[in-house]
Protein backbone atom coordinates (compact mmCIF):
# COMPACT_ATOMS: atom_id res chain seq x y z
CA UNK A 1 0.00 0.00 0.00
CA UNK A 2 3.03 2.31 0.24
CA UNK A 3 3.03 4.92 -2.50
CA UNK A 4 4.22 8.30 -3.69
CA UNK A 5 2.58 11.22 -1.93
CA UNK A 6 1.66 12.65 -5.33
CA UNK A 7 -0.95 9.94 -5.96
CA UNK A 8 -4.33 11.51 -6.86
CA UNK A 9 -6.97 11.54 -4.17
CA UNK A 10 -9.44 8.69 -4.38
CA UNK A 11 -13.08 9.67 -4.49
CA UNK A 12 -14.87 8.71 -1.28
CA UNK A 13 -18.51 9.35 -0.49
CA UNK A 14 -20.33 8.84 2.77
CA UNK A 15 -24.05 9.29 3.28
CA UNK A 16 -26.46 8.56 6.06
CA UNK A 17 -27.25 5.24 4.38
CA UNK A 18 -23.63 4.28 3.73
CA UNK A 19 -21.72 3.01 6.74
CA UNK A 20 -18.04 2.64 5.92
CA UNK A 21 -15.74 1.13 8.51
CA UNK A 22 -12.08 2.06 8.53
CA UNK A 23 -11.20 -1.51 7.60
CA UNK A 24 -13.40 -1.38 4.50
CA UNK A 25 -12.07 2.06 3.59
CA UNK A 26 -8.42 1.02 3.87
CA UNK A 27 -9.16 -2.13 1.88
CA UNK A 28 -10.78 -0.10 -0.90
CA UNK A 29 -7.78 2.24 -0.97
CA UNK A 30 -5.46 -0.75 -1.18
CA UNK A 31 -7.31 -2.11 -4.21
CA UNK A 32 -6.29 1.01 -6.12
CA UNK A 33 -2.71 -0.27 -5.93
CA UNK A 34 -2.31 -3.80 -7.30
CA UNK A 35 1.32 -3.83 -6.15
CA UNK A 36 0.32 -3.38 -2.49
CA UNK A 37 1.26 -6.21 -0.13
CA UNK A 38 -1.21 -5.32 2.63
CA UNK A 39 1.50 -4.69 5.23
CA UNK A 40 0.76 -0.98 5.53
CA UNK A 41 -2.97 -1.65 5.70
CA UNK A 42 -2.45 -4.13 8.51
CA UNK A 43 -0.16 -1.73 10.37
CA UNK A 44 -2.93 0.86 10.26
CA UNK A 45 -5.35 -1.74 11.66
CA UNK A 46 -2.86 -2.39 14.48
CA UNK A 47 -2.89 1.32 15.32
CA UNK A 48 -6.69 1.34 15.27
CA UNK A 49 -6.68 -1.39 17.90
CA UNK A 50 -4.25 0.58 20.05
CA UNK A 51 -6.47 3.65 19.69
CA UNK A 52 -9.53 1.74 20.92
CA UNK A 53 -7.67 0.45 23.96
CA UNK A 54 -6.25 3.87 24.84
CA UNK A 55 -9.65 5.50 24.28
CA UNK A 56 -11.28 3.08 26.72
CA UNK A 57 -8.72 3.90 29.41
CA UNK A 58 -8.94 7.65 28.79
CA UNK A 59 -12.70 7.47 29.32
CA UNK A 60 -12.18 5.60 32.59
CA UNK A 61 -9.24 7.70 33.76
CA UNK A 62 -11.16 9.35 36.58
CA UNK A 63 -12.46 6.00 37.84
CA UNK A 64 -9.23 4.01 37.86
CA UNK A 65 -5.79 4.60 39.31
CA UNK A 66 -4.32 5.96 36.10
CA UNK A 67 -4.40 9.72 36.70
CA UNK A 68 -1.45 11.76 37.91
CA UNK A 69 2.27 11.70 37.38
CA UNK A 70 4.38 8.58 37.39
CA UNK A 71 7.28 10.28 39.14
CA UNK A 72 9.63 9.81 36.16
CA UNK A 73 10.92 12.30 33.58
CA UNK A 74 11.10 11.48 29.88
CA UNK A 75 13.99 12.31 27.54
CA UNK A 76 12.44 15.69 26.69
CA UNK A 77 12.37 16.73 30.34
CA UNK A 78 8.62 16.33 30.80
CA UNK A 79 7.02 14.60 33.78
CA UNK A 80 5.57 11.33 32.53
CA UNK A 81 1.94 10.78 33.39
CA UNK A 82 0.69 7.29 34.21
CA UNK A 83 -1.55 7.37 31.15
CA UNK A 84 1.46 8.43 29.03
CA UNK A 85 3.25 5.26 29.99
CA UNK A 86 0.17 3.10 29.48
CA UNK A 87 -0.39 4.54 26.00
CA UNK A 88 3.27 4.09 25.12
CA UNK A 89 3.21 0.42 26.05
CA UNK A 90 -0.14 -0.13 24.35
CA UNK A 91 1.10 1.15 20.99
CA UNK A 92 4.34 -0.80 21.32
CA UNK A 93 2.64 -4.10 22.13
CA UNK A 94 0.12 -3.58 19.34
CA UNK A 95 2.79 -3.48 16.63
CA UNK A 96 6.05 -5.06 17.72
CA UNK A 97 5.11 -8.74 17.22
CA UNK A 98 3.26 -8.42 13.92
CA UNK A 99 6.14 -8.60 11.45
CA UNK A 100 5.12 -5.30 9.88
CA UNK A 101 7.69 -2.98 11.45
CA UNK A 102 11.43 -3.27 11.95
CA UNK A 103 11.90 -0.52 14.52
CA UNK A 104 9.89 2.07 16.40
CA UNK A 105 10.65 5.23 18.31
CA UNK A 106 8.52 7.10 20.83
CA UNK A 107 8.71 10.50 22.41
CA UNK A 108 8.75 8.70 25.76
CA UNK A 109 11.79 6.50 25.04
CA UNK A 110 15.40 7.66 24.91
CA UNK A 111 16.44 5.23 22.15
CA UNK A 112 14.59 3.56 19.27
CA UNK A 113 13.19 0.11 19.98
CA UNK A 114 13.86 -2.62 17.39
CA UNK A 115 11.46 -5.54 17.21
CA UNK A 116 12.53 -8.46 19.43
CA UNK A 117 15.13 -10.68 17.78
CA UNK A 118 12.85 -13.71 17.99
CA UNK A 119 10.11 -11.88 16.06
CA UNK A 120 9.91 -11.20 12.31
CA UNK A 121 10.94 -7.71 11.17
CA UNK A 122 8.93 -5.87 8.53
CA UNK A 123 9.69 -3.03 6.16
CA UNK A 124 8.08 -0.17 8.06
CA UNK A 125 9.23 2.24 10.76
CA UNK A 126 6.81 3.66 13.33
CA UNK A 127 7.39 6.96 15.14
CA UNK A 128 4.80 8.15 17.63
CA UNK A 129 3.81 10.41 20.47
CA UNK A 130 1.65 8.09 22.56
CA UNK A 131 -0.28 10.80 24.37
CA UNK A 132 0.12 14.42 23.33
CA UNK A 133 -1.21 17.02 25.77
CA UNK A 134 -0.90 14.68 28.72
CA UNK A 135 -0.56 17.62 31.13
CA UNK A 136 -4.30 18.08 30.49
CA UNK A 137 -5.28 14.54 31.48
CA UNK A 138 -6.18 15.33 35.08
CA UNK A 139 -8.50 18.19 34.07
CA UNK A 140 -10.38 16.25 31.36
CA UNK A 141 -9.17 18.26 28.34
CA UNK A 142 -8.85 16.63 24.91
CA UNK A 143 -5.60 14.75 24.29
CA UNK A 144 -4.29 12.70 21.40
CA UNK A 145 -1.93 10.15 19.88
CA UNK A 146 0.22 11.12 16.87
CA UNK A 147 1.87 8.62 14.52
CA UNK A 148 4.23 8.62 11.55
CA UNK A 149 5.15 5.70 9.28
CA UNK A 150 8.23 5.44 7.04
CA UNK A 151 9.71 2.66 4.95
CA UNK A 152 12.98 1.34 6.32
CA UNK A 153 16.19 2.40 4.57
CA UNK A 154 18.52 -0.25 6.01
CA UNK A 155 18.82 -3.62 4.21
CA UNK A 156 15.77 -5.83 4.69
CA UNK A 157 17.64 -8.75 6.22
CA UNK A 158 19.91 -6.63 8.41
CA UNK A 159 19.35 -5.03 11.78
CA UNK A 160 17.24 -1.88 11.81
CA UNK A 161 19.02 1.23 13.07
CA UNK A 162 18.39 4.81 14.16
CA UNK A 163 18.89 6.03 10.59
CA UNK A 164 15.64 4.27 9.68
CA UNK A 165 13.95 6.77 11.99
CA UNK A 166 15.92 9.84 10.90
CA UNK A 167 14.13 10.53 7.63
CA UNK A 168 12.58 13.81 6.46
CA UNK A 169 8.82 14.09 6.74
CA UNK A 170 8.47 14.19 2.97
CA UNK A 171 9.32 10.47 2.95
CA UNK A 172 6.46 9.44 5.23
CA UNK A 173 4.15 6.87 3.69
CA UNK A 174 1.41 7.51 6.25
CA UNK A 175 0.73 9.78 9.19
CA UNK A 176 -2.15 10.72 11.40
CA UNK A 177 -3.52 11.26 14.86
CA UNK A 178 -6.20 10.02 17.23
CA UNK A 179 -8.11 12.67 19.16
CA UNK A 180 -9.69 11.64 22.47
CA UNK A 181 -12.33 14.31 23.00
CA UNK A 182 -16.12 14.40 23.14
CA UNK A 183 -15.76 11.49 20.73
CA UNK A 184 -12.69 9.53 19.67
CA UNK A 185 -11.62 10.40 16.14
CA UNK A 186 -8.85 8.99 13.96
CA UNK A 187 -7.55 11.20 11.13
CA UNK A 188 -4.93 9.90 8.73
CA UNK A 189 -3.37 10.17 5.28
CA UNK A 190 -1.40 7.83 3.06
CA UNK A 191 -0.83 10.53 0.45
CA UNK A 192 -4.35 10.15 -0.94
CA UNK A 193 -6.00 13.01 0.87
CA UNK A 194 -7.04 13.16 4.52
CA UNK A 195 -9.90 11.16 5.97
CA UNK A 196 -11.47 11.15 9.43
CA UNK A 197 -13.16 8.30 11.29
CA UNK A 198 -15.20 8.50 14.48
CA UNK A 199 -15.28 5.62 16.94
CA UNK A 200 -18.79 4.27 17.47
CA UNK A 201 -18.57 2.92 21.03
CA UNK A 202 -21.69 0.80 20.62
CA UNK A 203 -20.05 -1.44 18.01
CA UNK A 204 -16.38 -0.69 18.69
CA UNK A 205 -15.64 0.39 15.12
CA UNK A 206 -14.16 3.50 13.53
CA UNK A 207 -16.68 4.75 10.94
CA UNK A 208 -15.95 7.19 8.11
CA UNK A 209 -17.34 10.54 9.24
CA UNK A 210 -15.11 13.10 7.50
CA UNK A 211 -14.16 11.96 3.98
CA UNK A 212 -11.59 13.95 2.01
CA UNK A 213 -11.02 16.72 4.55
CA UNK A 214 -10.05 20.08 3.01
CA UNK A 215 -8.96 22.89 5.28
CA UNK A 216 -9.98 26.48 4.41
CA UNK A 217 -7.31 28.58 2.70
CA UNK A 218 -7.65 31.21 5.41
CA UNK A 219 -9.05 30.72 8.88
CA UNK A 220 -10.86 32.52 11.66
CA UNK A 221 -8.76 31.22 14.57
CA UNK A 222 -5.22 31.69 15.79
CA UNK A 223 -3.75 29.40 18.43
CA UNK A 224 -0.66 30.38 20.38
CA UNK A 225 0.44 30.57 24.01
CA UNK A 226 0.46 34.34 24.46
CA UNK A 227 1.96 34.07 27.94
CA UNK A 228 5.28 33.72 26.07
CA UNK A 229 4.92 37.19 24.50
CA UNK A 230 7.90 38.72 26.32
CA UNK A 231 10.14 35.85 25.20
CA UNK A 232 9.31 36.25 21.49
CA UNK A 233 11.23 38.11 18.82
CA UNK A 234 9.68 41.31 17.39
CA UNK A 235 8.76 39.37 14.23
CA UNK A 236 6.72 36.83 16.19
CA UNK A 237 5.06 39.61 18.18
CA UNK A 238 4.19 41.35 14.89
CA UNK A 239 2.55 38.21 13.48
CA UNK A 240 0.52 37.46 16.59
CA UNK A 241 -0.60 41.09 16.87
CA UNK A 242 -1.69 41.01 13.22
CA UNK A 243 -3.79 37.91 13.80
CA UNK A 244 -5.27 39.41 16.96
CA UNK A 245 -6.05 42.92 15.71
CA UNK A 246 -5.95 42.69 11.93
CA UNK A 247 -3.22 44.20 9.75
CA UNK A 248 -3.84 45.21 6.14
CA UNK A 249 -4.93 42.09 4.24
CA UNK A 250 -4.89 40.02 7.45
CA UNK A 251 -8.27 40.04 9.13
CA UNK A 252 -8.51 39.85 12.90
CA UNK A 253 -9.04 36.33 14.20
CA UNK A 254 -10.47 34.78 17.33
CA UNK A 255 -8.01 33.35 19.83
CA UNK A 256 -8.41 29.65 20.59
CA UNK A 257 -5.65 27.87 22.51
CA UNK A 258 -6.25 24.64 24.39
CA UNK A 259 -2.65 23.72 25.12
CA UNK A 260 -3.15 20.31 23.54
CA UNK A 261 -1.43 20.22 20.14
CA UNK A 262 -3.67 17.61 18.53
CA UNK A 263 -6.85 19.37 19.66
CA UNK A 264 -5.68 22.80 18.49
CA UNK A 265 -4.47 21.52 15.11
CA UNK A 266 -7.62 19.45 14.59
CA UNK A 267 -9.93 22.39 15.25
CA UNK A 268 -8.01 24.58 12.82
CA UNK A 269 -7.87 21.79 10.24
CA UNK A 270 -11.66 21.53 10.24
CA UNK A 271 -12.62 25.19 10.76
CA UNK A 272 -9.59 27.03 9.38
CA UNK A 273 -6.88 28.81 11.30
CA UNK A 274 -3.26 28.76 12.33
CA UNK A 275 -1.34 27.22 15.22
CA UNK A 276 2.02 28.68 16.21
CA UNK A 277 4.65 27.41 18.61
CA UNK A 278 7.59 29.63 17.67
CA UNK A 279 11.09 29.62 19.03
CA UNK A 280 11.59 31.91 22.01
CA UNK A 281 14.30 33.03 24.39
CA UNK A 282 13.80 29.95 26.56
CA UNK A 283 13.50 27.47 23.66
CA UNK A 284 15.62 28.84 20.78
CA UNK A 285 15.23 25.59 18.81
CA UNK A 286 11.51 25.40 19.48
CA UNK A 287 9.79 22.99 21.83
CA UNK A 288 7.82 20.51 19.73
CA UNK A 289 9.38 17.26 18.56
CA UNK A 290 10.06 17.13 14.82
CA UNK A 291 9.65 13.38 14.30
CA UNK A 292 6.78 12.63 16.68
CA UNK A 293 4.65 15.77 16.42
CA UNK A 294 5.56 18.32 13.76
CA UNK A 295 6.29 16.08 10.75
CA UNK A 296 3.22 13.80 10.95
CA UNK A 297 0.86 16.71 11.57
CA UNK A 298 2.52 18.63 8.73
CA UNK A 299 1.81 15.79 6.31
CA UNK A 300 -1.83 15.63 7.37
CA UNK A 301 -2.32 19.38 7.06
CA UNK A 302 -0.49 19.64 3.71
CA UNK A 303 -2.55 16.78 2.30
CA UNK A 304 -5.68 18.69 3.35
CA UNK A 305 -4.55 21.80 1.48
CA UNK A 306 -2.84 23.62 4.34
CA UNK A 307 0.81 24.32 5.09
CA UNK A 308 3.38 23.82 7.83
CA UNK A 309 6.77 25.46 8.30
CA UNK A 310 9.36 26.02 10.99
CA UNK A 311 9.08 29.73 10.25
CA UNK A 312 11.50 29.51 7.32
CA UNK A 313 11.07 26.25 5.41
CA UNK A 314 8.47 23.51 5.07
CA UNK A 315 8.52 21.13 8.03
CA UNK A 316 8.44 18.17 5.64
CA UNK A 317 11.77 19.25 4.11
CA UNK A 318 13.66 19.38 7.42
CA UNK A 319 16.26 16.60 7.62
CA UNK A 320 16.42 15.36 11.22
CA UNK A 321 19.80 15.05 12.87
CA UNK A 322 18.72 13.41 16.10
CA UNK A 323 15.84 11.34 17.39
CA UNK A 324 14.35 13.90 19.75
CA UNK A 325 15.11 16.99 17.68
CA UNK A 326 12.89 19.96 18.43
CA UNK A 327 11.51 22.54 16.04
CA UNK A 328 9.38 25.68 15.91
CA UNK A 329 6.03 25.03 14.24
CA UNK A 330 3.69 27.22 12.20
CA UNK A 331 0.83 25.10 10.84
CA UNK A 332 -2.65 25.56 9.47
CA UNK A 333 -4.46 27.34 6.67
CA UNK A 334 -2.17 28.06 3.73
CA UNK A 335 -2.68 31.83 3.48
CA UNK A 336 -2.17 32.34 7.21
CA UNK A 337 1.01 30.24 7.29
CA UNK A 338 2.33 32.07 4.21
CA UNK A 339 1.83 35.44 5.94
CA UNK A 340 3.57 34.35 9.13
CA UNK A 341 6.47 32.71 7.29
CA UNK A 342 6.98 35.79 5.10
CA UNK A 343 7.21 38.04 8.17
CA UNK A 344 9.58 35.66 9.96
CA UNK A 345 11.83 35.49 6.90
CA UNK A 346 11.89 39.23 6.20
CA UNK A 347 15.27 40.98 6.64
Amino acid sequence: MARSLSTPTASVHNTSTSVITIERFIMEQERLHPEATGELSNLLYDLCLAAKIISRHVRRAGLTDILGGSGTINVSGDLQQKLDMFANETVRHSVQHTGRICIMASEEDREPVPVPQDKPAGKYVLLYDPLDGSANIDVNVSIGTIFSIHKRVTPKHGTAAAKDCLQPGRKQVAAGYILYGSSTMLVYTTGQGVHGFTLDPTIGEFLLSHPDIRTPDGGKYYSVNESNWNKWTPAVQHVVAAFKNGDGPVQAKNARYIGSLVADVHRNLISGGIFLYPADARNPQGKLRLLYEAAPLALVVEQAGGAATDGKRPILDVIPGELHQKTPLVIGSKADVAFATAVFGAP
